[in-house]
């Protein structure tokens, strides 16, 4: 069971990392690259996580408490436009601090298999935006095509560090994906 990471270090360790583990994958990702990452030796990095399978299962996990965040500040909204554009607000302020665990969570779409609760991750997702898949596969495309452009945009943000002027265009970007009229 990975243990909660402490406030700041550790939640910049874990962004690195989570990085690093999108880029490359688990097995190509070595504790050395890890370390030379944010800016520890492995004997350092290994003080705060005992191993890079520990460090993996943190990022991933921290990355589900925040996206669960997310999930629980919109629950009390009805099903809608302001719950889908409210949680998207709150999804691209993530996105732009946390942009290592918004490319781990991307590769799970883009590389199937290596995250073991991918589909708890979809759950969320769909709980979220209040959909069925199954019932709804339109809307499950737009909402699909929403995050994917607010992952690759807040990605682009950062790498061009101005977030402030990247967020609202991400936004009306992703509430366009949905096909919203803007407000």
């Amino acid at each position: 069971m990975p243990r909660q990471p402490r406030t700041g270090v550790d939640e910049k360790l874990l962004d690195a990392a989570a990085a690093l583990f999108a880029r490359h994958g688990f097995e190509q990702t070595s504790l050395k690259s890890l370390a030379d990452a944010v800016g520890l030796s492995k004997a350092g990095l290994l003080h705060h996580f005992p191993s890079k399978e520990a460090l993996f299962e943190a990022a991933w996990a921290q990355s589900r408490v925040l996206s669960k965040q997310v999930a629980d500040l919109v629950a009390p909204m009805p099903a809608g436009h302001a719950r889908e554009r409210r949680a998207l607000e709150l999804l691209t302020d993530v996105a732009l601090d946390r942009p290592g665990l918004v490319s781990l969570l991307f590769r799970s779409m883009t590389a199937p298999g290596e995250d073991p609760q991918q589909a708890q991750d979809e759950l969320l997702i769909n709980e979220m935006f209040v959909i069925d898949p199954e019932k709804e596969l339109p809307r499950a495309v737009r909402i699909v095509g929403a995050l994917s452009a607010m992952a690759v945009l807040t990605l682009l943000a950062n790498k061009e560090g101005d977030k402030t002027t990247w967020r609202p265009l991400i936004l009306a970007t992703c509430y366009d994906a949905l096909g919203h009229q803007e407000a």
